[in-house]
Formats: C-alpha cells, structure tokens, sequence
C-alpha cells in the first residue's frame, strides 16, 4: 500500500483538481480528504455518505445548578472570565483547562467533550472516500486529520487496496504535518508566481523535517513562463524532481462546475499531462 499526498503552500493552488484526477487515474485506491477546514474533494467525486459520525475534541466546562453553593471559588480562580455572575460557564469563553472544576469544594464542575465537527465515509465513482467537516472556529484539525487518514488506512487494508490518495491540507500547520507524516510520497503543487515559490520552500522544509521525499507539478505554468523558468532552476539546484508543468485551460473550471473530475471531462493538454505525471508516481512508487 502506497499512500501519496498532494499538498500546497497556500489554498487555490489547483491542488484537489490534481487529487481528483489522480484518483479517476489510479487503481485499487481509497481517497482521503484531510483539508477538514474546507473539504471539497467529495463534490468532484460526487460522493455519497455511507457513515457519518461524530468528532469530539477538547472539553468545556459546565456547571451542576443543583450543586453550586454560589461560594465563587471558581469565578475568582478562572484567568479567562469564563464564570459568570450566575456561577454558570461561558462556552465561548471557556478554554477547557478544568482548573475550575478542580477547586471546586462541591464538585459541581464538570468537564464535558465539545462535539467539534463529523467526519464521513463515503462511497464515489472512483471508490471509497473518507472526510470531514470540522466545526467553524473549532480547534484540534491535526486530530481529525489523523482520524482520517486511520479510517483510510484501514479501508485500504481490508479492500486490499494499492494506493491512497490524500487531499492534504493547505500551509504548513498541525493538519499539514499530520497530512505528510508517514506518506510515502508529497506532490507540492505550486504556481508560477513569486510567492508560490517561497510558500513551497516552506512546505518543503516541513516534508524535509519528516523525511518524506516530495515531487513537485507547476500548475498553470503558461501564465508566467520567466517565473515558471526560474522556479524550474531552484527546484534543479535542490535536487527535487519536476513531475510536470499543467497549463492553464477553462476546461478544468468547466470540469469543476460540472462536478467532475478533468480526466473525465474532457481529452486535451491538460488531461494528457496529467496521466503522465501518475505514470510517472506509479513507476517510481
């Protein structure tokens, strides 16, 4: 079992048009979408939920009425005022360190685990896929992501499946670490543009510190070729292979308006470019 991980420096970079053809490409896979923040993977694949189930994260603080004294202990000790005059908690204020609940002399504080968003498993037309939706300002992302990635992992194993394919997750926080970490390959997609550039070297150095070797596709390359020219010399000093450059063409927003994949859509450059660079992951891996 191979798992590949397509990542990217910043969103909007074309990383799940990549993904989803990747998976109308390969066989014997599982997909996961690790972007839990804004999973849209499911929307090119036209999935449909199978399973949902909840994600709990973190705790809350919460106040038994039939308990509290009103001694206030707990409001005098909490550094966030999260206790209010009633003695009852403010969730939105509360950070969930039970400090409260500690002193409490009457045990009235409880700590309850927050509902922090769902995650789902699906089936598509190019087989099973897992994802979520995490809670708006909710925290603990790197924790659903590695929930994903386990329920993949284990689909995988008991379909005897080859790959799976990871949507990965944007930047280089918690839920990217927890997207590259024990992947076999990352495909950074990037953009011919001076910040593409530099928002790839960091995710780079976050692969690198994980020891997952990465390859590289330049998305819309036509669109600044100087730029994509000398994005092509850094990645050749650094030793980083090019899978290929994907130029720009209105039929991969088409293909995305339409809810499919771009190998489905339509034969032209872009869809043959790609099917060389999964050629290329399949002959390496």
């Amino acid at each position: 079992m191979k798992q590949i991980v397509i990542i990217s420096g910043k969103g909007g970079t074309g990383k799940t048009v990549i993904a989803g053809a990747f998976a109308a490409l390969a066989r014997d896979k599982v997909m996961a979408d690790c972007d839990v923040d804004a999973a849209d993977l499911h929307l090119l694949l036209g999935s449909t939920i199978k399973k949902t189930y909840v994600f709990k994260s973190g705790f809350t603080a919460f106040t038994h009425r039939d308990r509290c004294e009103g001694c206030g202990v707990c409001r005098t000790a909490c550094r966030f005022e999260a206790v209010r005059e009633n003695f009852s908690i403010d969730p939105i204020s509360c950070e969930g360190c039970a400090f409260c609940s500690f002193i409490c002399p009457r045990q009235a504080i409880e700590m309850k685990a927050n509902i922090s968003g769902k995650w789902f498993i699906s089936e598509t037309r190019f087989g099973p896929l897992v994802h979520a939706r995490l809670g708006i300002a909710e925290e603990n992302s790197g924790k659903l992501v590695a929930l994903v990635r386990q329920k993949a992992e284990e689909i995988a194993a008991e379909k005897n499946c080859r790959w799976i394919i990871i949507d990965g997750s944007p930047g280089i926080g918690c839920p990217v670490i927890a997207s590259i970490t024990g992947t076999d390959c990352a495909v950074i997609v990037i953009e011919p543009t001076l910040s593409g550039l530099h928002d790839a070297r960091r995710v780079i150095d976050v692969a690198g510190h994980f020891n997952v070797p990465v390859r590289v596709i330049i998305n819309k390359y036509d669109l600044n070729c100087d730029m994509t020219e000398k994005i092509e010399h850094w990645f050749k000093d650094k030793n980083i292979k090019i899978l290929g450059k994907v130029g720009f063409s209105k039929a991969v927003v088409r293909s995305v308006v339409e809810g499919k994949t771009i190998i489905e859509y339509s034969e032209n450059k872009v869809t043959r470019t790609l099917r060389s660079i999964w050629r290329l992951i399949e002959e390496e891996l």
